[in-house]
């Protein structure tokens, strides 16, 4: 694993308490509607295969800022979903969630769910 952290909990753990707080949400989320993603991690952050042995893109990953926590579904979600995250700062395949700001919870899963449905696609 390239990582300084032997895996996800640590990550989490090493965070600032805000911080922590919402990483611990997203990733409840991520695995409510992806139970048998697999933890792992990519570019030193937490990531969640979707499929088994999943390359970058068959991944989900979240980091943890001081200010907002990232999350990178994919560019195909993004597009579907940009209506509802229009408060939010995106880039192309990510969108940052404050950490003073309740994690969109029920938005997060119908992401994970969504791109889920893309993967069985390809």
């Amino acid at each position: 694993m390239n990582s300084k952290f032997s895996n996800i909990d640590e990550y989490i753990e090493s965070q600032p308490d805000e911080t922590k707080r919402a990483l611990s949400e997203v990733r409840k989320c991520i695995l409510k509607a992806a139970p048998g993603a697999v933890e792992i991690f990519n570019y030193n952050i937490p990531a969640f295969s979707l499929v088994e042995n999943g390359k970058r893109d068959q991944q989900i990953m979240m980091a943890g800022y001081r200010n907002h926590v990232g999350f990178y579904p994919h560019p195909s979600v993004m597009e579907h979903f940009d209506a509802e995250l229009k408060d939010y700062k995106k880039g192309k395949g990510s969108v940052q969630f404050p950490n003073d700001r309740p994690v969109p919870g029920d938005l997060i899963i119908r992401m994970v769910k969504y791109r889920l449905e893309l993967l069985k696609k390809e």
